[in-house]
């Protein structure tokens, strides 16, 4: 028996160290395929259903491997749980002498030399803004690590923390007079040294690029990589094998040339003058979009009456700033740092402005405060291959969404492993879960077709009986924000309508975390939410008994990313709706349906609305791809079903 197999054993390690632990078939399969992976230096694609113990299942055999692991997943919540739990009590049942490491962004660390300039400047937007900032600096003098994470003082998404960390445009690197005191360094340090180092896609992504242009080596040379939540690759991987330029980048290097020019040459008027003159050219580009936030095609951008006078103003100010920062820049690493970006920013924007690849999709995202100017590829496959092709070692990709039925195609053709040799290993693995016991599917009859106007109306009226039913315990997910804040809207007058006192959250009314806890705490809240809340997000027990989907999460057919891959695809011969569009919707759909079920004792009704899963051939796609629920077209059936679960325990106050 092996020592992988040895330690799933029902006398074995993990069974004798970790309270209620029970290995599961599922679970023992993937870690024998995952360990042959590692072994072998394979490219492994394994799709684990809920429950099945993929964390345990991929990590006893990296433990167990003798090599050096990279373990990068998708959130930084999964990456902490790893770190922080999962990881040293793995290490400690097995006994094994493996040293571990978590890095993570740079914007997740607390920068000493960032911290001292902006605490010493004084200009903050707000007296909480200047409070967070001082208790961030008491942060610093005593933490080890510098990981903002530990600072509980300080909220995670404070506007402090952009005066207290760096980003990869402001780094000073080695010219850094705090160089010696850098956490982020101190973090790499210790990640080269470590057996297993946990990041996550972007910082993955990161270091490819900087591979990729010569520039050093941020993650440390390895044995394996396990991509765990990999159906989240395609998307960080477009990311970061493209190219942008915004408004909001070109602000905050004015801000810090007044900064920089504060500190050291502060007889330059002319500089603090340039920063400012950019500043209005940034916020001039900005306003020729309009007030709505969008996404538009670059040859729609272009057109706009004000788009390319206001663009060739932000060149000129970024080359006259650039002119002015040469006569300075050997005053201090600040003010060569900031001609460095000020070149970058100039050059990136005349590739967007004059584009050499045919290849990018030029596109535009417009924000309430920015405007962001994207080039995206076509597609990654040829660029991800190669950093597969490039390292003999082991990757594997594991997530509970990531087939179509038992079909890897599509997923292995966007990363390019379909044409690897010898070609990927495949596993799916259902969860252990008795879905048909535990959870009851139903598809309301008399839909209106989800163009319909009043759609959105007939989708609240169908969940209103299953809320009051579950008395609460309900996540209401939706596939735009419109549709989102119009169903929160009509939930609300319904509840007081029917004299029901349920705590009713809404997306954006606080943080996705504190709304999570507000949500788990309370115990019978109703949260309604958009797509940022269909994956991530883990409710076991009570708390969750209901999840009502409005539409199948087709990508807006007017998406300039999407348009330009349909386009593509076409030209190509092949049916984009079935290779690209629906095989994307089966994922993202399995991702929202995975929130209901999230343990063997969760019982609930996941409720998709959609009509189309019924009435349209693909639908049976989509159909098959479920967790194999029980299944009903009655609103009675559902109502019944919650109706017997136990009471929610129901917390006083409103969180």
């Amino acid at each position: 028996m092996s020592a992988v197999d040895q330690a799933f054993t029902p006398d074995g390690p993990l069974a004798k160290t970790i309270p209620a632990f029970s290995a599961r078939p599922q679970q023992i399969e993937m870690a024998r395929l995952i360990e042959q992976a590692l072994h072998e230096h394979r490219v492994l694609v394994a799709e684990a259903g809920t429950g099945t113990g993929k964390t345990f299942a991929y990590l006893v055999p990296a433990l167990l491997s003798g090599g050096k692991v990279i373990i990068s997943t998708g959130t930084k919540t999964l990456q902490d749980q790893l770190f922080n739990r999962d990881l040293p009590v793995v290490r400690a049942a097995l006994k094994v002498p493996v040293s571990i490491a978590l890095l993570k962004g740079r914007a997740n660390y607390v920068c000493p030399y960032h911290l001292a300039r902006n605490a010493k400047d004084g200009r903050f937007q707000s007296p909480q803004d200047a409070a967070d900032l001082r208790a961030i600096a008491r942060f610093a003098q005593t933490t080890q690590s510098g990981d903002k994470a530990e600072c509980s003082a300080v909220r995670e998404d404070s506007p402090a923390w952009m005066a207290a960390t760096s980003t990869r445009d402001n780094c000073l690197g080695q010219d850094c007079p705090d160089v010696k005191g850098c956490f982020v360094l101190a973090a790499r340090r210790t990640a080269m040294d470590a057996d297993v180092v946990v990041v996550n896609h972007h910082l993955f992504f990161a270091d490819v690029m900087l591979r990729d242009e010569g520039a050093g080596e941020l993650l440390p040379a390895c044995n394996a990589v396990i991509f765990d939540e990999a159906h989240q690759l395609p998307e960080t991987a477009s990311l970061f094998f493209g190219e942008n330029v915004s408004t909001g980048q070109v602000l905050d290097l004015a801000r810090d040339i007044r900064s920089e020019t504060l500190a050291a040459a502060p007889d330059c008027r002319d500089l603090i003058d340039a920063s400012r003159t950019l500043e209005k050219a940034a916020r001039d580009l900005r306003l020729a979009f309009g007030v709505e936030p969008a996404r538009l095609p670059a040859a729609q951008a272009e057109a706009l009456p004000e788009f390319g006078a206001r663009a060739q103003g932000l060149a000129a100010e970024i080359e006259r700033l650039e002119a002015v920062l040469e006569t300075q820049a050997e005053r201090s690493e600040g003010l060569a740092a900031c001609l460095r970006r000020s070149q970058e920013t100039g050059e990136r924007l005349r590739r967007w402005r004059q584009p050499e690849d045919a290849e990018l999709i030029r596109w535009v995202e417009v924000f309430s405060q920015s405007a962001a100017l994207n080039a995206t590829p076509l597609h990654i496959s040829t660029v991800f291959r190669r950093q597969l092709e490039g390292h003999l070692r082991a990757w594997i990709f594991t997530s509970a969404t990531l087939a179509v039925g038992q079909d890897f195609g599509h997923y292995c053709g966007e990363l390019g492993l379909t044409a690897l040799e010898p070609p990927p290993l495949t596993a799916v693995w259902g969860s252990p879960f008795d879905y048909g016991e535990q959870a009851l599917l139903y598809a309301p009859a008399g839909m209106p077709d989800p163009n319909a106007p009043g759609y959105i109306e007939a989708v609240a009226k169908k969940a209103l009986p299953l809320i009051r039913a579950a008395r609460g315990r309900a996540f209401v997910l939706c596939t735009s924000l419109r549709a989102m804040r119009r169903v929160h809207e009509l939930i609300a007058d319904g509840l007081a309508a029917a004299g029901d006192d349920l705590p009713l959250l809404l997306q954006g009314e606080g943080s996705r975390t504190e709304l999570l806890e507000r949500f788990r705490r309370l115990g019978n809240a109703v949260l309604v939410a958009s797509q940022s809340f269909w994956e991530g997000v883990d409710v076991p027990g009570d708390a969750l008994s209901l999840v009502v989907i409005d539409k199948l999460p087709f990508a807006p057919p007017d998406d300039p990313v999407l348009a330009a891959r349909v386009e593509y695809l076409q030209k190509s011969g092949r049916n984009p709706f079935m290779h690209y569009q629906l095989p994307r919707t089966v994922i993202n759909m399995k991702q929202g349906a995975g929130r209901l079920i999230r343990s063997e004792q969760d019982r609930g009704v996941l409720c998709i609305c959609d009509p189309r899963m019924i009435d349209k051939p693909y639908g049976k796609v989509v159909w098959r791809s479920l967790p194999p629920m029980r299944r009903t077209r009655e609103e009675a059936d559902a109502v019944a079903f919650l109706e017997q679960l136990p009471p929610p325990a129901v917390r006083q106050g409103n969180g």
